[in-house]
């Protein structure tokens, strides 16, 4: 990712770490049109997440999390607790720049900043990955992904890989002030951001958007072949269809929070020189997370309230894809629209 404060005067003096880079905003007047409103959006995004994670728990009446709540009601509270995590740190990130208008200090204050912040971006979005991945396995192989016992696999991955990753940054003195913020050093740390934010995060975005087509995709085709043969939809395929959906919400709001950071890697890869508009946009859309994850819960508590019938995919299909006794198998339905089960059904 460029350097932060390109936009502002070049000094003469060799610089050697962040701290020798002059504060974003300073030179040119656009200093609070930076932080004021990343301020905000810290704030609202931060309320929304808690106010999901309290509704989820308030909707469940003490039911056992990782036993009795579906796949994508546990997603909501993991999301928001990487948001709420993200935006404490980052609040008092701004906020102590506004105050002192100046970079943080002392040093290992903001590389505890720059870590907390490389830690819960991360595991965001490769929780939002393996997401999109549970819902084309779901929707093209009729397969949940086991995340072992309490979620154990998904939550050292997604967890456990930023923070080794971030640990070893900070041993390495990559953490530090980038002009705006503390994140990677915006002198030493250039190649670790890229390296550590930049290309995964691009990586995230493309694999995302080709899962997120080819599962829309299958998912209306599925639904097409059984409107033209006028058979009935399995409570099995009604409820994997509505997990997909659910869990493509997420990789839906994972684009609106995080395009204007993939555009601006883009940007900072090929060129050094990069509108102020956009940081502007980076600075809105990647601080309000939280929101996006209270409006994808309000919708699948919306769905979920709205349709006639109690069966999940979860409780349908067992971890290995096998069928659990009294539900459809897993050749229920087929991409071919005139074969039938061993039943006779779709």
């Amino acid at each position: 990712m460029a350097n932060l404060s390109m936009n502002d005067s070049s000094v003469d003096q060799v610089q050697k770490s962040g701290y020798d880079i002059p504060v974003y905003g300073i030179a040119n007047g656009s200093f609070y049109y930076i932080h004021i409103p990343a301020l905000i959006c810290i704030t609202c995004s931060f309320v929304c997440a808690v106010t999901a994670i309290v509704l989820s728990f308030r909707q469940q009446s003490y039911r056992s999390f990782f036993t009795h709540w579906s796949k994508s009601e546990r997603f909501v509270v993991y999301l928001a607790t990487c948001d709420g995590l993200f935006n404490v740190s980052h609040f008092t990130d701004h906020l102590h720049i506004v105050i002192v208008r100046d970079h943080v200090y002392p040093k290992e204050l903001c590389e505890f900043y720059g870590f907390n912040l490389a830690v819960f971006i991360t595991a965001q979005n490769l929780m939002v990955n393996i997401v999109a991945i549970n819902a084309f396995m779901l929707i093209y192989f009729n397969k949940n992904l086991n995340f072992g016992k309490k979620d154990a696999y998904l939550l050292i991955w997604t967890f456990g890989a930023p923070f080794v990753g971030a640990t070893i940054a900070g041993i390495a003195g990559q953490l530090g002030p980038n002009g705006s913020f503390c994140y990677f050093d915006g002198i030493k740390g250039n190649i670790t951001n890229i390296f550590f934010t930049t290309i995964p995060l691009l990586l995230v975005v493309v694999v995302n958007t080709i899962l997120y087509f080819l599962t829309w995709k299958r998912i209306y085709d599925q639904t097409q072949i059984i409107k033209r043969t006028m058979t009935r939809m399995s409570a099995n395929m009604r409820a994997c269809h509505r997990a997909a959906r659910a869990m493509s919400m997420f990789v839906a709001a994972f684009f609106v929070q995080w395009w204007a950071m993939a555009l601006y890697g883009i940007w900072g890869l090929a060129d050094d020189t990069i509108p102020q508009t956009m940081f502007h946009l980076v600075t809105t859309f990647s601080n309000i997370g939280g929101c996006l994850n209270l409006a994808v819960y309000m919708l699948i508590r919306k769905r979920k309230l709205g349709r006639g019938e109690n069966v999940s995919c979860d409780q349908s299909v067992d971890n290995d894809g096998v069928s659990k006794k009294g539900s459809p198998s897993k050749h229920d339905y087929t991409t071919n629209e005139f074969s039938l089960t061993e039943n006779g059904n779709l």
